[in-house]
Protein backbone atom coordinates (compact mmCIF):
# COMPACT_ATOMS: atom_id res chain seq x y z
CA UNK A 1 0.00 0.00 0.00
CA UNK A 2 2.37 2.17 0.61
CA UNK A 3 4.54 1.27 -2.47
CA UNK A 4 1.52 2.06 -4.11
CA UNK A 5 1.10 5.63 -2.30
CA UNK A 6 4.56 6.53 -3.34
CA UNK A 7 4.17 5.67 -7.04
CA UNK A 8 0.90 7.74 -7.51
CA UNK A 9 2.66 11.05 -5.34
CA UNK A 10 5.84 10.32 -7.67
CA UNK A 11 4.10 10.64 -10.88
CA UNK A 12 1.52 13.54 -9.63
CA UNK A 13 4.60 15.38 -8.66
CA UNK A 14 6.31 14.66 -12.48
CA UNK A 15 2.99 15.68 -14.19
CA UNK A 16 2.66 19.24 -12.40
CA UNK A 17 6.66 19.99 -12.70
CA UNK A 18 5.97 19.33 -16.50
CA UNK A 19 3.00 21.62 -16.43
CA UNK A 20 4.91 24.82 -14.99
CA UNK A 21 7.84 23.90 -17.13
CA UNK A 22 5.58 24.79 -20.09
CA UNK A 23 4.08 27.64 -18.57
CA UNK A 24 7.68 29.56 -17.96
CA UNK A 25 8.82 28.28 -21.43
CA UNK A 26 5.94 29.97 -23.22
CA UNK A 27 7.33 33.86 -24.42
CA UNK A 28 5.71 36.67 -22.93
CA UNK A 29 3.25 39.08 -24.91
CA UNK A 30 5.42 41.73 -26.63
CA UNK A 31 5.27 45.39 -25.55
CA UNK A 32 5.31 48.09 -28.12
CA UNK A 33 8.10 50.14 -27.48
CA UNK A 34 7.60 54.10 -26.61
CA UNK A 35 8.90 56.65 -28.39
CA UNK A 36 10.11 59.76 -25.87
CA UNK A 37 12.40 62.71 -26.65
CA UNK A 38 15.36 61.01 -24.92
CA UNK A 39 15.09 58.00 -26.80
CA UNK A 40 15.03 59.58 -30.18
CA UNK A 41 18.03 61.74 -29.47
CA UNK A 42 15.74 64.49 -28.41
CA UNK A 43 16.44 66.48 -25.09
CA UNK A 44 13.20 68.05 -23.00
CA UNK A 45 14.49 71.28 -22.18
CA UNK A 46 10.61 72.12 -20.91
CA UNK A 47 8.32 69.26 -20.41
CA UNK A 48 5.67 71.58 -18.46
CA UNK A 49 6.78 70.21 -14.86
CA UNK A 50 10.36 71.94 -14.85
CA UNK A 51 12.24 74.84 -15.68
CA UNK A 52 15.66 73.10 -14.62
CA UNK A 53 17.02 73.88 -17.87
CA UNK A 54 16.92 77.39 -17.87
CA UNK A 55 17.95 80.54 -16.24
CA UNK A 56 17.49 83.83 -15.99
CA UNK A 57 20.26 85.65 -18.48
CA UNK A 58 22.96 87.27 -17.06
CA UNK A 59 22.38 85.65 -13.74
CA UNK A 60 23.51 82.74 -11.71
CA UNK A 61 22.20 79.31 -13.42
CA UNK A 62 20.13 78.71 -10.27
CA UNK A 63 17.92 81.99 -10.11
CA UNK A 64 14.90 81.75 -12.40
CA UNK A 65 12.93 84.81 -12.93
CA UNK A 66 9.15 84.50 -10.99
CA UNK A 67 7.90 86.11 -14.56
CA UNK A 68 8.12 82.96 -16.04
CA UNK A 69 5.62 80.80 -14.44
CA UNK A 70 4.45 77.48 -15.22
CA UNK A 71 1.04 77.24 -15.56
CA UNK A 72 -0.83 74.08 -16.78
CA UNK A 73 1.83 72.12 -19.58
CA UNK A 74 2.79 75.88 -20.60
CA UNK A 75 5.58 78.50 -19.79
CA UNK A 76 3.86 81.71 -19.09
CA UNK A 77 5.86 84.47 -19.08
CA UNK A 78 4.21 87.83 -17.72
CA UNK A 79 5.70 90.92 -18.30
CA UNK A 80 7.14 93.48 -15.53
CA UNK A 81 7.20 97.19 -15.56
CA UNK A 82 10.72 98.44 -16.17
CA UNK A 83 12.10 94.76 -15.94
CA UNK A 84 13.54 92.75 -17.98
CA UNK A 85 13.58 89.24 -17.70
CA UNK A 86 15.01 86.94 -20.47
CA UNK A 87 15.76 83.33 -19.92
CA UNK A 88 18.63 81.57 -21.02
CA UNK A 89 19.34 77.51 -21.22
CA UNK A 90 22.10 76.63 -18.70
CA UNK A 91 23.44 74.68 -21.89
CA UNK A 92 25.17 75.84 -24.77
CA UNK A 93 24.55 74.08 -28.26
CA UNK A 94 26.21 74.15 -31.69
CA UNK A 95 24.26 72.58 -34.43
CA UNK A 96 20.71 71.63 -33.56
CA UNK A 97 16.81 70.99 -34.17
CA UNK A 98 14.79 72.82 -31.76
CA UNK A 99 11.02 71.66 -31.59
CA UNK A 100 8.60 73.98 -29.36
CA UNK A 101 5.06 75.48 -29.17
CA UNK A 102 4.15 79.27 -29.25
CA UNK A 103 1.29 81.38 -28.38
CA UNK A 104 1.31 85.03 -28.14
CA UNK A 105 -1.26 87.41 -26.27
CA UNK A 106 -2.95 89.99 -28.29
CA UNK A 107 -0.31 92.74 -30.23
CA UNK A 108 2.66 90.59 -28.55
CA UNK A 109 5.71 90.32 -29.93
CA UNK A 110 8.73 87.75 -28.58
CA UNK A 111 11.28 85.96 -29.92
CA UNK A 112 13.61 82.99 -30.09
CA UNK A 113 17.37 83.18 -30.27
CA UNK A 114 20.56 80.73 -30.25
CA UNK A 115 24.26 81.46 -30.31
CA UNK A 116 23.76 83.97 -27.46
CA UNK A 117 27.05 84.60 -25.36
CA UNK A 118 26.14 84.98 -21.89
CA UNK A 119 28.16 87.60 -20.69
CA UNK A 120 28.58 90.79 -18.64
CA UNK A 121 29.03 92.92 -21.52
CA UNK A 122 26.07 92.21 -23.57
CA UNK A 123 23.19 93.43 -21.60
CA UNK A 124 20.69 91.65 -23.78
CA UNK A 125 21.21 88.51 -25.59
CA UNK A 126 19.80 89.99 -29.13
CA UNK A 127 23.54 91.38 -29.15
CA UNK A 128 25.16 87.98 -30.04
CA UNK A 129 21.82 85.71 -30.67
CA UNK A 130 20.38 85.98 -34.05
CA UNK A 131 16.41 85.77 -33.23
CA UNK A 132 13.60 83.84 -35.38
CA UNK A 133 10.50 86.24 -34.63
CA UNK A 134 7.34 85.42 -32.75
CA UNK A 135 4.54 88.04 -33.00
CA UNK A 136 0.92 88.11 -33.47
CA UNK A 137 1.17 89.54 -37.32
CA UNK A 138 -2.81 90.63 -37.35
CA UNK A 139 -2.13 93.17 -34.51
CA UNK A 140 1.50 94.13 -33.95
CA UNK A 141 3.22 96.77 -36.20
CA UNK A 142 6.43 95.16 -36.57
CA UNK A 143 3.97 93.06 -39.01
CA UNK A 144 4.14 95.58 -41.57
CA UNK A 145 8.26 96.63 -41.24
CA UNK A 146 10.01 96.62 -44.57
CA UNK A 147 9.80 93.81 -46.11
CA UNK A 148 7.83 91.38 -43.73
CA UNK A 149 11.36 90.69 -42.08
CA UNK A 150 9.79 91.10 -38.77
CA UNK A 151 6.91 88.64 -39.18
CA UNK A 152 6.25 85.73 -37.47
CA UNK A 153 8.62 82.71 -38.46
CA UNK A 154 11.27 85.59 -39.95
CA UNK A 155 15.03 85.70 -39.22
CA UNK A 156 14.24 89.19 -37.93
CA UNK A 157 15.05 92.47 -39.75
CA UNK A 158 17.14 90.33 -42.01
CA UNK A 159 14.90 86.77 -43.79
CA UNK A 160 11.50 87.05 -44.57
CA UNK A 161 8.95 84.06 -44.25
CA UNK A 162 8.25 83.04 -47.69
CA UNK A 163 4.07 83.01 -46.61
CA UNK A 164 2.37 84.34 -43.33
CA UNK A 165 0.97 80.66 -41.68
CA UNK A 166 0.71 81.85 -38.16
CA UNK A 167 -2.23 81.40 -36.57
CA UNK A 168 -3.93 84.24 -34.59
CA UNK A 169 -3.06 85.45 -31.34
CA UNK A 170 -4.33 83.14 -28.40
CA UNK A 171 -3.76 79.75 -30.34
CA UNK A 172 -0.88 77.60 -30.20
CA UNK A 173 1.67 78.01 -33.10
CA UNK A 174 4.86 75.16 -34.02
CA UNK A 175 8.74 76.02 -34.92
CA UNK A 176 11.22 73.49 -36.04
CA UNK A 177 14.00 75.46 -35.94
CA UNK A 178 17.11 74.08 -37.45
CA UNK A 179 20.53 75.47 -36.99
CA UNK A 180 23.31 73.17 -39.14
CA UNK A 181 26.30 74.69 -39.24
CA UNK A 182 28.21 71.76 -40.82
CA UNK A 183 25.96 72.51 -44.13
CA UNK A 184 25.94 76.07 -43.30
CA UNK A 185 21.76 76.69 -43.15
CA UNK A 186 19.32 77.40 -41.31
CA UNK A 187 15.71 76.58 -41.47
CA UNK A 188 12.60 77.37 -39.68
CA UNK A 189 9.35 75.22 -40.25
CA UNK A 190 6.34 76.72 -38.79
CA UNK A 191 3.08 74.84 -38.10
CA UNK A 192 3.93 72.18 -40.36
CA UNK A 193 5.44 74.45 -43.40
CA UNK A 194 8.72 75.66 -44.36
CA UNK A 195 8.96 79.36 -44.36
CA UNK A 196 12.46 80.55 -43.57
CA UNK A 197 15.92 79.18 -44.85
CA UNK A 198 19.10 80.73 -45.01
CA UNK A 199 22.74 81.09 -44.48
CA UNK A 200 24.55 81.13 -41.27
CA UNK A 201 28.12 82.07 -42.31
CA UNK A 202 29.86 83.20 -45.07
CA UNK A 203 29.48 86.33 -47.92
CA UNK A 204 25.85 85.75 -47.75
CA UNK A 205 25.30 85.95 -44.39
CA UNK A 206 28.34 89.09 -44.03
CA UNK A 207 25.92 90.71 -46.45
CA UNK A 208 22.76 90.09 -45.02
CA UNK A 209 23.93 91.30 -41.50
CA UNK A 210 25.20 94.44 -43.23
CA UNK A 211 21.83 95.27 -44.82
CA UNK A 212 19.90 94.74 -41.39
CA UNK A 213 20.22 96.71 -38.25
CA UNK A 214 22.61 94.55 -36.65
CA UNK A 215 25.08 96.11 -39.34
CA UNK A 216 27.43 97.44 -36.38
CA UNK A 217 26.70 94.88 -33.89
CA UNK A 218 30.84 93.61 -33.36
CA UNK A 219 29.19 90.52 -31.88
CA UNK A 220 25.81 89.92 -33.26
CA UNK A 221 25.87 86.55 -34.57
CA UNK A 222 29.75 85.65 -34.10
CA UNK A 223 29.12 82.80 -32.03
CA UNK A 224 28.42 79.60 -33.09
CA UNK A 225 28.05 77.45 -29.60
CA UNK A 226 25.94 79.73 -27.31
CA UNK A 227 23.01 79.36 -25.13
CA UNK A 228 18.97 79.92 -26.69
CA UNK A 229 17.16 82.59 -25.09
CA UNK A 230 13.28 83.16 -25.28
CA UNK A 231 13.19 86.72 -25.32
CA UNK A 232 10.87 89.29 -23.05
CA UNK A 233 9.81 91.90 -24.96
CA UNK A 234 7.23 93.44 -21.97
CA UNK A 235 4.71 91.07 -23.60
CA UNK A 236 2.86 88.21 -22.67
CA UNK A 237 3.87 84.60 -24.55
CA UNK A 238 3.77 81.03 -23.57
CA UNK A 239 5.98 78.55 -24.14
CA UNK A 240 5.57 74.54 -24.47
CA UNK A 241 6.79 71.06 -25.32
CA UNK A 242 10.37 72.55 -25.67
CA UNK A 243 12.82 69.68 -26.77
CA UNK A 244 16.27 69.68 -28.56
CA UNK A 245 18.22 67.58 -30.78
CA UNK A 246 21.93 67.97 -32.00
CA UNK A 247 23.04 67.63 -35.18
Amino acid sequence: MKRTTLILLCLTTLISCKEEKTKTATAPEPVAETITPESNDWIWLFDGSSTDAWHEYGKDNTEFPESWKIEGDALVFHPVKDEKHNIVTDESFESFELSLEWKIAEGGNSGIMWGVKESPEYSEPYYTGPEIQVLDNLRHPDAKVGERTHQAGALYDMIAPTEDVSKPAGEWNTYVIRIDHANNQGTVVHNGTLVTEFPLSGEAWEQMVANSKFADWEAFGKYKNGKIALQDHSDMVAYRNIKIRKL
